[in-house]
């Protein structure tokens, strides 16, 4: 049977008009080597930007896959960045080529916070979900599950010198954890609502946390020796600081310090903020010298923490000016005045350096420490903007300086109309304060004016001038050559929400929520001022109606005109005598988008019922109404010179229907907010649409046919794998269900690779029986017969062994996912697996991921195992090889590293140079001896 009809697919093609997300913090990165503070990361919807702020132009997109980004965070060697994703999925890519081969699984929500610690080498990631987990980055595997928090996490730090992690919740707690045993040996919970930011200061001897008040409050942290520890802890494990119950003795309690076996903690002081809501974000640089935290607000506040040496001037300082005033007011009373005592205060210590008033409502932020007392701030602001500041810490009164601010690439608001040229080459977009021009071909901007809140656009015939109508009722003419306003004609007196071009181009009809509809007519007048003909629009004529206009269109046989109405129906008129021809009525909410095919055939109406309506044109008969969204239909349009047409809605979605066969021909997922419009291109190959998440996508026509029945067949496919990977992760006997918890979490790629090693170890089993039956054969004919048919698939991987198949399937399971994949496998292919690793240790292939493997299944699966007679001898022979192998393994390991440090030696000492040298510190030194040369020749020129 062949295709009836033919269907070409649509596939997004870019992301553009998006600077920066909102969900996502934004961080500076090092590029190649590249200046500090010259780039940014900002999320863009499931991409990630990289920016660099000087020229204002993207230099990198790391780019996602379907889910939004929450969570960036740059490796401290600055080669990798770890972004964490909606889905609890979290990626680590390289910045120098912008792949990622590191991703890991194990949360179930979105990541609200990364940390890498001191070296790199490890990672934690908190989440919607509760859950904290720690990563190996080396070996790409979850280390541990910590549970214990009862909302989102929104800060986890690592201890530098300690194998200790600090996490803070919305729940109020602070909580502390021990990695070495995975508990929380202590909570802190003198907040009374959310913690919203935390910070280690002073050499991680004070801690800092922002919460919903105007308060930053401070803890001082008194590490316990180990001697000390060793004791009988006086508090057990698990024990909160304070009585939650009683608020006075929470107070009480706070101010004493309480020895545990770790360390002891006690309220230090707080500082009081400018701003009264909530803290947002709460960072410090690198040095934990310079503290910036900020609300909901357009002020970025900035805090110096002094230095030890610093304090002590300071309060010598004040002790001086203390004894002064002793010493006269001992002269002018004439009796001996006490000692004065000069206590030392937080705000001693911690001082406010400046206010940055910026422009927008600030949403992140990130700041440097630059060489020569620098400071470089970094903004991410709600109206979708970056903007950059500088300072000078060492000021008496520091002034921030703003050194960039992009905004060329975005709208500030939300794109609510769209239109394509008739060449299919420019695309306008208009926003509440602003209209763009972009080449579709390039993405770049081309034209930005300033306009009213638009809310319908169009390009006149000719593609010179462009027209919008706004919500205060006016129509704006711009001229794209100069990009000037040429005209602001007062059309209506209500907000005039569309705009339609006559079919034979010399007009456009307007409908507006004053109840009128407009005709005008395209005219050329002589400007006064430039003595030029310019473009303007005449009224002709006027059509009154008793409810409000939401959208009108002509037939483009110019014979019809369809008006759709606020009480929920839709008439069509007659375009030259304004005669009333049909009423459509059904729906029921407002029509908000309609449509009319090219042969004025059928109309297609979107309602905020959700449903979309097909209407014959010429008896006005309800063809199909399909149920098209989850929620209300924003717009709709047919393809040019098609029966197909699209509906977007603020589900999410844009869909593709055959108003012919009333079938649903295609999906088109991306955007992460609701769908305003899009905009068909004349030739039908590209769709622009825009959405609430500020972006703009562009979609292509590919020659890609599509069959219904295998789309239908996909998509049911993957709502099995999705609703297979939901289920929990089966539990381990003997496992405790306690504070802390295997990392990893079941997913379809952990499902799919525990039935790719069954489908293994089946082909395994079924090849050994072959190859007895052939030897069996061959005993009992008494010659040697011709070998059975190979396994096509052990052709294909170039006639391997079925055991060494085997080993590349389990090769092939990602790192992070490995332990999973094992947990899901069934036991009755356990002792098979145990078999085959016994001979992989002993031929000495893989050892590592053999053994790995091999630990894990026996511990999982130890009662089994045990119990199983049949594999005692297995497990004996593993154990005496394992041992032996991993012994001689060691011993290489340690004689090439001996040996290369013998070689090292030999070398420097012989050639006189220093292995793995500090490049950058020597390319500091060369820079500032070229800086130098260049002023003193400037001087003496």
């Amino acid at each position: 049977m062949g295709l009836t009809k033919q269907y070409l697919r649509y596939v997004a093609s870019a992301v553009f008009g998006v600077i920066g997300s909102q969900k996502a913090n934004i961080a500076y990165v090092t590029l190649r080597g590249g200046e500090r503070g010259r780039y940014v990361a900002v999320a863009a919807c499931e991409h990630v930007f990289i920016w660099d702020v000087r020229k204002g132009e993207k230099v990198l997109i790391l780019k996602g896959q379907k889910h939004e980004v929450t969570f960036l965070c740059p490796s401290p060697d600055g080669i990798h960045i770890a972004v964490g994703y909606e889905d609890g999925a979290v990626r680590i890519f390289s910045l120098l080529n912008g792949e990622s081969n590191v991703s890991f699984n194990g949360h179930k929500s979105a990541v609200s916070v990364i940390h890498y610690d001191g070296l790199g080498a490890r990672l934690v990631t908190g989440s919607k979900d509760t859950d904290v987990i720690v990563w190996d980055i080396i070996n790409e595997c979850g280390l541990y599950r910590l549970k214990g928090h009862k909302d989102v996490i929104t800060q986890a730090l690592f201890l530098k010198d300690r194998n200790l992690l600090v996490t803070s919740s919305k729940d109020s707690f602070v909580k502390w954890w021990d990695l070495d045993t995975q508990h929380c040996f202590k909570t802190l919970v003198g907040h009374r609502s959310e913690v919203w930011g935390m910070l280690l200061l002073n050499q991680e001897t004070r801690l800092l946390t922002g919460s919903a008040d105007s308060e930053l409050r401070a803890w001082d942290i008194n590490y316990l020796q180990e001697e000390e520890a060793k004791g009988e802890p006086k508090v057990k494990k698990g024990k909160t600081l304070l009585d939650e119950d009683d608020e006075q003795d929470n107070e009480e309690e706070q101010e004493e310090s309480v020895e545990e076996r770790i360390l002891s903690c006690k309220k230090a002081g707080s500082i009081l903020r400018q701003a009264r809501d909530r803290v947002v974000s709460l960072t410090a640089d690198t040095r934990a010298s310079v503290i910036a935290c900020h609300g909901n607000d357009s002020v970025l506040e900035l805090f110096t923490v002094l230095s030890q040496e610093e304090v002590e001037k300071k309060m010598s300082k004040k002790l001086k000016k203390a004894k002064k005033k002793a010493a006269k007011a001992q002269e002018d009373t004439g009796e001996e005045a006490a000692v004065p005592v000069v206590e030392r205060m937080l705000k001693d210590e911690i001082i406010r350096l400046t206010n940055i008033k910026v422009s927008s409502k600030i949403r992140w932020v990130d700041f440097l420490s630059c060489p020569g007392g620098e400071l470089k701030v970094a903004l991410l602001l709600q109206n979708n903007t970056i903007e950059t500041y500088s300072l000078k810490t060492a000021d008496q009164t520091p002034t921030a300086n703003k050194t960039a601010r992009l905004t060329l690439g975005g709208h500030r608001t939300d794109v609510r109309t769209l239109a394509f040229s008739s060449d299919n080459l420019a695309v306008l977009s208009a926003s509440g304060d602003t209209v763009k021009v972009w080449n579709r071909s390039t993405l770049q901007v081309v034209r930005t004016m300033a306009c009213d809140y638009a809310l319908c656009s169009l390009f006149v015939p000719g593609d010179r001038q462009i027209v919008l109508g706004t919500k205060s009722g006016k129509l704006q003419i711009f001229d794209l050559a100069s990009g000037s306003l040429l005209e602001n004609v007062a059309a209506h007196d209500g907000a005039l929400w569309s705009l339609c071009l006559a079919p034979d181009q010399r007009g456009i009809v307007t409908g507006s929520a004053d109840k009128t509809v407009k005709f005008w007519d395209f005219e050329l007048i002589k400007d006064q001022e430039t003595d030029q003909k310019r473009l303007t629009v005449k009224h002709t004529r006027t059509l009154q109606l008793e409810e409000d206009v939401l959208c009108v269109k002509l037939s483009p046989d110019h014979r019809l005109l369809a008006v759709s109405l606020l009480d929920c129906t839709v008439k069509v008129f007659y375009t030259d005598t304004l005669k009333f021809f049909l009423s459509m009525y059904g729906h029921k909410l407002p029509v908000l988008c309609l449509d009319i095919s090219h042969d004025s055939a059928l109309i297609a109406t979107g309602s905020a019922d959700r449903n979309v309506k097909i209407w014959g044109l010429d008896f006005g008969d309800c063809h199909r109404s399909l149920f098209a969204h989850d929620d209300s239909v924003m717009f709709l349009q047919f393809v040019p010179k098609t029966h197909l047409f699209f509906t977007a809605g603020k589900d999410k979605k844009i869909k593709q229907w055959d108003a012919d066969k009333f079938e649903q021909i295609q999906t088109l997922e991306g955007h992460h907010r609701e769908v305003w419009c899009f905009t068909i291109s004349p030739n039908g190959d590209h769709i622009v649409s825009s959405s609430h998440d500020k972006s703009l996508r562009l979609w292509e026509r590919t020659r890609e046919p599509i069959i219904l029945e295998e789309e239908r067949e996909m998509a049911r496919e993957a709502e099995y794998e999705e609703s297979m990977a939901k289920g929990d992760i089966p539990v381990v006997p003997g496992e405790t269900q306690g504070e802390a918890a295997p990392a990893g979490k079941k997913t379809v790629e952990t499902v799919k690779a525990a039935e790719r090693i069954m489908e293994a170890l089946e082909l395994y089993k079924e090849e050994t029986m072959k190859m007895e039956e052939h030897k069996y054969a061959c005993e009992n004919a008494g010659k040697e017969l011709p070998p059975p048919k190979a396994n096509p698939i052990l052709v294909a991987f170039g006639n391997v062994s079925p055991s060494c198949y085997v080993l590349d399937v389990i090769k092939k399971v990602r790192s992070s996912e490995l332990e999973v994949s094992l947990l899901v496998l069934p036991f009755p292919y356990v002792p098979e697996l145990l078999k085959l690793f016994g001979s992989y240790i002993q031929q000495g292939l893989e050892v590592e991921l053999v053994c790995r493997c091999l630990f894990f299944l026996l511990r999982i699966h130890f009662g089994q195992i045990s119990s199983n007679q049949m594999l005692l001898s297995v497990i004996d022979e593993l154990r005496t090889n394992t041992l032996a192998k991993v012994c001689e393994i060691r011993d290489v390991l340690g004689f090439n590293s001996a040996a290369l440090q013998f070689l090292q030696r030999e070398i420097e000492s012989k050639e006189d140079v220093m292995f793995f040298a500090e490049a950058t510190g020597r390319l500091k030194e060369n820079k500032k001896r070229r800086r130098k040369r260049e002023r003193a020749i400037l001087t003496i020129a």
